[in-house]
């Protein structure tokens, strides 16, 4: 294979203490969308009990753990472990990429620095993640839309959206007035990137849907057609006279 072919190579390291075993399975298939997960390590003290559900796991995913004991209270030698070793693998410059799982806000600093290096961060963590976090990272996944829905649950995109679609209508409002030619029209797919740019963790999974243009259509305020096999949005033309009203 030819090297500007191949998948980028990824360091996949988890923050064991703050990251549920329960995405394990939706972590690796997301990851599997970005490129290869080339390094994998979890970082934690699995002599615990709790971590255990973790221990259940590593095996399935190749993952290698990297065991940190407690020796004293009130120093978290996981974090420092985590840091040290995503240092030496930025220096080594054999991967394309990282993927910080934790929720941990202490992450930021390594996220910028990693980013300043010129080399890609991809966060995964839950929802309450701080913001400083999340932005620090090129993209940011929540945990709670890796969880797979349980096969009864037919009928709906998701099972537990973490927020109303209504919510992203005023970013994608902001993204068609940056973009919109005269008619108003803009291509889906560039919609998308610029949601991604705007904001790091845009994931239309939060919203409850997999894919932006049933999350678009479910909103109610946008119009969406096809052209010449292209899926392109516009504000719906009543919303845009009225905003135009506005603003005389």
């Amino acid at each position: 294979m030819a090297l500007e072919n191949r998948l980028a190579r990824l360091a996949v390291l988890i923050d064991a203490d703050n990251t549920s075993a329960k995405i394990a399975d939706g972590l690796f298939e997301e990851i599997a969308k970005i490129g290869e997960a080339s390094a994998r390590r979890i970082y934690g003290d699995f002599s615990k009990s709790h971590l255990k559900p973790w221990a259940d796991v590593l095996a399935k995913h190749a993952i290698i753990p990297q065991q940190q004991f407690a020796y004293t209270v009130g120093k978290n030698s996981t974090d420092i472990a985590l840091v040290i070793d995503a240092m030496d693998l930025l220096h080594n410059g054999r991967f394309d990429g990282f993927c910080l799982v934790s929720s941990d806000s202490d992450f930021t600093r390594l996220a910028a620095r990693i980013r300043e290096h010129g080399t890609d961060v991809y966060g995964f963590g839950e929802e309450k993640t701080h913001e400083s976090f999340r932005q620090a990272c090129r993209r940011f996944i929540y945990t709670e839309n890796l969880i797979s829905v349980p096969k009864g649950e037919v009928g709906k995109d998701l099972a537990k959206p973490l927020r109303q679609p209504s919510a992203v209508v005023p970013l994608i409002k902001k993204v068609l007035s940056q973009n919109a030619g005269e008619d108003g029209w803009v291509g889906l797919s560039a919609v998308g990137t610029q949601l991604s740019n705007l904001s790091s963790d845009f994931d239309p999974r939060t919203y409850g849907y997999r894919k932006l243009s049933d999350l678009v259509k479910k909103t109610g305020q946008f119009e969406v057609e096809a052209a010449g096999g292209v899926l392109r949005i516009r504000r719906k033309i009543a919303n845009q006279m009225a905003a135009n009203a506005q603003k005389k």
